[in-house]
Parts: C-alpha cells; structure tokens; sequence
C-alpha cells in the first residue's frame, strides 16, 4: 500500500485500540503513526505495543512510525487499587503519602511539596478540572478534602493547584 499524501495521520493508542487486529484496521483505514502515551503506559506495556505494531508493519510491508508521547513534569496522583474510582459531590477524599493504591477515600501523593504547601480553602483540580477538590485541612503528609465536582478519578491523573504557591 503505498500512500501519496503529504499530511501523516497520527492515531493514539488505547485500550480500545491496542490489539494487533485493530491496530491493523487503523493503518488500513489511513494512521501513518502510531502515538503512544506514557503518562499511562509502563515499560512492558510499551514493549508489547511496540512489537504489536512491528507485527502489523511486517504483514502490511510497509513502515509504521513510533511516536512515545513523554510524560512531563506534570504533577500526578498514584493508582488506584480498583483503576478508577467514582467520587461525588460533598464527600471527603485525602490526598497522602502512603504509597499504597489508593481506594474511594484516598490516594497517594508523590509530592511533598504540595503536601505541605497546600492550605484549608485551597482548590486542588485532578484531570484537567473534571474533579475539582476543596482542601478542609492538611498536615503536611496528608489534604483532607471535600469534593466540589464529583467524577471518576482513575491512575495517575494530573493535579493542578490555582490557590496554592509552591
């Protein structure tokens, strides 16, 4: 299949979209490369797409880029015991620093500078804004919140502070 077009097609890959079948579909529907994002992907889960896409362009002859999208120094939630949890309006929800996956009353927070920086009023914003926290009291290891807009936090979900200094 050889394509003439000056514009690449950029398809990213998640789960919906990472099995060597539906990689194979993608291309043939018009992905030029294929992007893969780090912020959510470990380094087997890397390897296994990587050789799932290799796979693909071995039957298709025809070369398929790699694009590993980096994660940057965004500041990011732990996991989760279950990948996700649900969270709702009014309840209370801690941010810590204890390592251990997090459940439906608290997650970890690997960074120590927001532990202790953090105030009673300040809002804590995880996901872009979609789950949007209000802290009710810290110690410095832990944010005691309460929920302001309630949604589904999952794995390693960036945290954005519009209130605090750090």
């Amino acid at each position: 299949m050889r394509r003439s077009r000056k514009v690449k097609i950029l398809a990213t890959i998640g789960p919906a979209s990472s099995s060597e079948e539906m990689l194979k579909k993608l291309f043939e529907a018009g992905a030029d490369v294929f992007r893969i994002n780090m912020s959510h992907t470990d380094h087997e889960l890397m390897r296994t797409l990587v050789g799932r896409i290799r796979a693909v362009e071995e039957a298709v002859g025809r070369p398929i880029g790699i694009l590993a999208d980096l994660q940057g120094p965004k500041l990011r939630v732990g996991k989760f015991a279950n990948g996700k949890e649900v969270l709702t309006q009014g309840q209370t929800f801690t941010l810590d620093d204890n390592p251990e996956p997090g459940t439906s009353t608290r997650v970890y927070l690997p960074h120590p500078e927001i532990l202790s920086s953090v105030e009673a009023g300040h809002r804590l914003l995880i996901d872009d804004g979609k789950l949007e926290l209000k802290a009710v009291k810290s110690d410095g290891k832990s944010i005691v919140c309460t929920v302001v807009a309630g949604t589904t936090i999952s794995d390693k979900k960036g945290v954005s502070l519009p209130d605090t200094d750090l």
